[in-house]
């Protein structure tokens, strides 16, 4: 073998290695970047909120149901019985002759009979009013503030939990309906609550008032009349219901 041919042959392995250590190279980048890509979805896939993501889903999910309202439970006004009015005929008289006797009609409409009143019963609970700072109960509020508060307690002093008291009425001219649930407030004490009117002390009289319901909503009180005062040592009505023996 000459050398000419010898050379020609080990340069041309030299080129195959060279091409062959190439296409190596390229095939390990091309294996990389398919892992790096392949590791880049899989970390969108478990943190769709990752600042990676140029998509990121919405929280907000369009197919969820509205969110419920509760709607406070307003009692229909008490319905009374009107008695009927009494229907009574009177009689006319022809006039008299001193030939005929006279003829005297009688009213063939039976008269209604007056239904007998019942007694009304007497509520459950009853209340007692004081009208007193809010001081103290609200130390850090000063005269800036106006409310109601109180307890429900049975017969003996025990404090009732989870009783409904509704506020109803005006105040400054605006029209007012809430409810409160007994224990709510323990500020007052273990069956405490309280309705906020305002920050300024207002004066008005029996504008508002509270009426007791357990927790079917039948009514346990009867309607309790509220007063306000522009004074700061009675900007806080107490009112607390008590169970009748």
């Amino acid at each position: 073998m000459s050398k000419d041919t010898y050379k020609y042959e080990e340069t041309s392995t030299q080129k195959q290695a060279t091409k062959l250590e190439l296409w190596d190279m390229l095939s390990i980048l091309m294996l990389i970047l398919t892992f790096c890509i392949g590791a880049y979805f899989f970390a969108i896939f478990l943190f769709p909120q990752s600042a990676f993501n140029p998509l990121k889903p919405s929280l907000i999910n369009p197919n969820a149901p509205p969110t419920a309202t509760i709607t406070p439970i307003i009692l229909d006004a008490t319905w009374t019985v009107t008695p009927p009015s009494l229907v009574t005929e009177t009689a006319t008289l022809l006039p008299t002759s001193t030939l005929e006797p006279t003829a005297t009609f009688f009213s063939l409409i039976t008269p209604s009979i007056t239904p007998t009143p019942t007694a009304t019963p007497k509520a459950a609970f009853s209340a007692i009013i004081t009208y007193n700072p809010s001081t103290i109960i609200h130390p850090e509020e000063g005269c800036n503030w106006q409310g109601i508060g109180g307890t429900v307690v049975d017969a003996k002093n025990t404090d009732i939990l989870r009783m409904v008291i509704r506020l109803v009425g005006t105040y400054d001219g605006k029209s007012k309906t809430e409810f409160m649930v007994s224990s709510t407030v323990l500020a007052y004490g273990q069956s405490g609550y309280e309705f906020v009117l305002g920050t300024v002390p207002i004066a008005s009289k029996g504008q508002l008032y509270l009426q007791l319901f357990d927790q079917a909503g039948m009514p346990l009180s009867d309607n309790i009349y509220i007063d306000t005062f522009n004074d700061c040592s009675k900007n806080l009505a107490l009112v607390r219901f008590k169970k009748n023996p």
